[in-house]
C-alpha cells in the first residue's frame, strides 16, 4: 500500500508553499522524516496524498549568524546542531538537547523543524530552545512573520501552523561577544561590563536504550557577580505544551544565588508545572520526585559556566 501518490522536492521555499497549497489532496511538508513516517506507516496519521521534501532548500539547511542572531534552518539535522562551533558558543543548550535525541543515526536525519513542528511537550530540541527564548521564521501563502516559540503550541502533538504553512528556520538571540572558554568544552559568554550568559540542557530518561526523556529541563542564565540578573527555565513535559516555569523565573531574577533560593524557586516550580502519568515514560509523582534533583544540577552547571 503506497503511503502517498505523488513526491515532490522543491528547491526553494517559494516553490514548497506552492506543493503545499495547491496539491490536488492532503499535503505534508517532509525534512527528516523520523517521526511523520512511522506516523504513516502505523497509521497515526491520516492519509496524505502528496508529500514535499523539503530537504533540498538551502535556505533551511542554512546555519549562520545574522546581524546579533544565530540563525538555524529548519531542516539542520540535529547532528549537525550538536557539532556546530556557533551553536556550542551561543547556544549550549541546544547542542546538549540535539546531541541526546536518538541515536547516532537519528540525528543524522532528524531535523530542529521536525522537532519543534511535532509539537510534543517533552521534544528535547524544543525545550532547548524554549529556555533559548528563540523566535521561529514561518512562512506561508501570505508571506513570511516571526513566531515566538511558544505560540507555536496549542496542545500535545498539535502546532499552530496552518494549512501550507512551514518553518523556515530559528532564530536565537546571541552574547557571546568577547566570550572566553571556561575549559576545552564549554565557553561563556560575556559583554565586558561583569555580566555573563550560559545554557544548560540535562534529562532523565529511561534506562535500557529507550530514548525517551522520563523529564528534560534546560537553563538559559545572565550571571553578575554572586546575583541571578536573569533566567529562563524550560520543562518537559510540564503540561500540554512546553513549559516555561515562569514564576520561578521571576522569583530567581536579580537574586543571589543561594540554597535558600534555590528552594523558593523550587517550590514555585512544582506549584505551577503539571506533570501527568505516561505508561512509556513515568508517572506524575516519580516526576515531581525528580524535578528537584534536575533544576538543582543544571542550574548549578549553568550558573558555573557563567562563572
Amino acid at each position: 500500500m503506497n503511503l502517498w501518490q505523488q513526491y515532490i522536492r522543491p528547491t526553494t521555499v517559494a516553490e514548497a508553499i506552492t506543493a503545499l497549497t495547491s496539491a490536488p489532496g492532503p499535503a505534508l511538508p517532509l525534512a527528516g522524516g523520523t517521526d511523520i513516517l512511522l506516523d504513516l506507516q502505523q497509521g497515526r496519521h491520516s492519509p496524505v496524498h502528496t508529500i514535499v521534501d523539503l530537504t533540498e532548500i538551502p535556505e533551511m539547511k542554512s546555519l549562520e549568524l545574522r546581524d546579533e542572531r544565530l540563525f538555524i534552518g529548519a531542516g539542520v539535522p540535529l547532528s549537525r546542531i550538536a557539532r556546530d562551533p556557533l551553536v556550542v558558543t551561543h547556544a549550549r543548550a541546544l547542542v546538549e538537547a540535539c546531541d541526546l535525541v536518538g541515536g547516532p543515526q537519528v540525528r543524522n536525519v532528524a531535523t530542529l523543524g521536525g522537532n519543534v513542528a511535532h509539537a510534543l511537550p517533552a521534544a528535547d530540541g524544543t525545550i532547548g530552545l524554549l529556555c533559548l527564548d528563540a523566535e521561529a521564521e514561518v512562512t506561508g501563502l501570505h508571506g513570511s512573520r516571526c513566531v515566538p516559540l511558544p505560540e507555536l503550541f496549542v496542545g500535545p502533538g498539535k502546532s499552530a501552523l496552518q494549512s501550507g504553512e512551514i518553518i523556515v528556520g530559528f532564530y536565537i538571540q546571541t552574547y557571546a561577544q568577547g566570550g572566553v572558554p571556561l575549559t576545552g568544552t564549554f565557553l561563556a559568554a560575556g559583554n565586558g561590563d561583569g555580566r555573563t550568559y550560559a545554557s544548560c540542557f540535562k534529562r532523565i530518561m529511561r534506562p535500557q536504550g529507550v530514548a525517551l526523556p522520563i523529564i528534560n529541563l534546560a537553563i538559559w542564565l545572565e550571571r553578575n557577580g554572586n546575583t541571578i540578573k536573569q533566567i529562563r527555565i524550560a520543562v518537559g513535559p510540564g503540561g500540554a505544551v512546553p513549559f516555561r516555569a515562569r514564576k520561578a523565573e521571576a522569583f530567581l531574577a536579580d537574586r543571589p544565588y543561594s540554597d535558600e533560593t534555590f528552594k523558593t524557586a523550587l517550590e514555585a516550580l512544582v506549584a505551577e508545572v503539571k506533570f501527568r502519568t505516561s505508561a512509556m515514560r513515568a508517572t506524575s509523582e516519580y516526576r515531581y520526585h525528580l524535578v528537584g534533583t534536575l533544576l538543582k544540577d543544571t542550574l548549578e552547571t549553568a550558573w558555573e559556566r557563567a562563572g
